[in-house]
């Protein structure tokens, strides 16, 4: 009888340990992007809640998407580092999936002797800034010219500053889905 015992205790026991010892991972609800502060050219990434608080419970691996290649960026007490150092002004579109809930957001990041500064395009933006262009043009009955203009300044950002049609429309898509 006491065999028993002890064989359903240590059974038990078996069955008790896994569970506690395993801890849920917090999730990314918000981020925001800063330059790290050792100013070696590379972005900090930091997690925040919806008060734009640092989110200090983050912790681990966490998969992001920058600029469409897939990234695994370790949090410590909600801030993990990017593995590249950014050399020039650029766009970078960061992306993580949370869950059921997908964030993105489009960054301009202006690299100076100061530093980088990040500054972020809303996706409100992208759709109110065109329609006005388009509606400035048909008003003043110069749409080809305006067109040809705008033409020229997307050739110049998708060559020399990394700005992608497939981030414009992504981001402009989670921008919409965040006003829903």
């Amino acid at each position: 009888m006491k065999n028993s015992w002890t064989i359903c205790l240590i059974l038990a026991m078996a069955m008790i340990f896994p569970f506690t010892g395993t801890a849920q991972q917090a999730s990314i609800n918000d981020f925001m992007v800063k330059e790290n502060l050792s100013q070696n050219g590379k972005l900090a990434i930091i997690a925040t809640d919806s008060l734009e608080k640092t989110n200090n419970q983050v912790n681990g691996d966490y998969k992001f998407t920058i600029n469409g290649f897939q990234q695994d960026l370790r949090f410590t007490d909600g801030v993990a580092v990017t593995s590249n150092p950014i050399e020039s002004s650029t766009f970078v579109f960061f992306k993580h999936k949370s869950g059921d809930k997908e964030i993105g957001k489009l960054f301009f990041l202006r690299v100076t002797e100061k530093g980088i500064s990040p500054y972020k395009i809303s996706g409100f933006l992208l759709i109110v800034v065109p329609l006005l262009v388009l509606f400035i043009a048909y008003k003043l009955k110069r749409f080809l010219i305006t067109l040809l203009i705008i033409a020229l300044v997307y050739f110049y950002l998708n060559y020399s500053k990394g700005l992608d049609v497939k981030q414009l429309i992504e981001s402009t898509i989670l921008g919409l889905k965040d006003l829903i």
